[in-house]
């Protein structure tokens, strides 16, 4: 099944609605951060409308689930914060975007370690081996059966 964006435009959605509810002592999303909430992102959305989100795949790495392509896109930040650059121009449809602010909500509060620590505790991390690709159903399955 084919997902309805790209890894990157969901990865630039996070960002710039992040910095469009920034606070001034509110933190950028780091790499680590947005790894997460892009896992969280997929499964959430497999969970409620049967369909991937994107089409990359989610690899198991020390630090949890991982779209490598966004990994590599966004690694010179290293830990720090990654600012939105560019132009909004509504690249996400309104049901979409209501799954990724719900995503947000939910998992945005927590900094980027509380998020990897959680993906540490699920079954998707766990039972797939270092460097694997995740399966979709795994991810869908607990993230229905915890969130949903």
């Amino acid at each position: 099944m084919k997902g309805k964006y790209s890894a990157l435009t969901v990865a630039k959605w996070f960002l710039w609605y992040n910095d469009k509810i920034l606070e001034e002592d509110a933190d950028l999303i780091s790499n680590l951060k947005l790894q997460k909430l892009l896992y969280y992102a997929q499964g959430c959305y497999l969970a409620l409308k049967n369909e991937p989100l994107f089409n990359e795949q989610i690899v198991n790495w020390a630090h949890g689930p991982v779209v490598e392509e966004i990994y590599h896109k966004y690694k010179n930040n290293g830990s720090n914060g990654i600012e939105y650059q560019g132009d909004y121009d509504n690249l996400i449809d309104n049901d979409t975007t209501a799954v990724l602010e719900e995503v947000y909500d939910v998992f945005g509060k927590y900094s980027a370690w509380g998020l990897r620590n959680m993906t540490h505790q699920e079954d998707p991390w766990l039972k797939t081996q270092r460097n694997e690709e995740i399966p979709l159903p795994l991810i869908k399955i607990i993230l229905k059966n915890i969130y949903y």
